[in-house]
């Protein structure tokens, strides 16, 4: 998808619209795992189509994304104002031999660090949750947008994986 900074902070915020982003996140772990169940590796490892992640590569992105927000987070309460680096997911993807490779373990990685940076973001105190860092891209974000835009990240990821085995168990 080819689409602006703009529009992709537009399309996951228009995702949680309405929605509690920290209810989103707490239980994207858990519908991952219902969706994902049953697969053999070689459903998970096999590309729906050209150009599109497999699942393998879904489960690899969301447990390094997880570390990415986890160290965003702790660094924007630790140092209000922080810069904040963008990174290239699809190059992370690319290089993520280890997770890829064994999507079970990248599930299970992604969800330990879910469960300990939801248990994070839980413990934040009101006032700092307005603390920022200056996004690369994206400019000026909270720790609440930080985490907003995570739980649209979510939702977008969990459309791409329910559609990814819509198509594998038809076959």
């Amino acid at each position: 998808m080819n689409e602006t900074t703009d529009q992709y902070v537009k399309r996951l915020l228009s995702y949680t619209k309405g929605k509690n982003p920290a209810q989103i996140r707490q239980a994207t772990p858990d519908r991952v795992s219902r969706l994902v169940k049953g697969l053999s590796k070689a459903q998970l490892m096999k590309r729906p189509g050209n150009g599109k992640w497999s699942l393998a590569e879904v489960l690899a992105h969301l447990a390094e994304g997880e570390m990415v927000i986890g160290y965003r987070i702790r660094t924007i309460v630790n140092a209000n104002g922080t810069d904040i680096q963008a990174y290239d997911q699809n190059s992370w993807v690319k290089n993520s031999f280890y997770l890829k490779s064994h999507p079970e373990e990248a599930l299970n990685l992604f969800k330990v660090l879910r469960k300990n940076n939801v248990a994070f973001a839980k413990s934040i105190p009101k006032k700092m949750r307005s603390y920022y860092g200056m996004h690369s891209e994206r400019g000026k974000e909270t720790v609440d947008r930080v985490l907003e835009l995570a739980a649209g990240h979510d939702l977008n990821h969990l459309r791409t994986i329910e559609e990814a085995v819509k198509t594998i168990k038809k076959k």
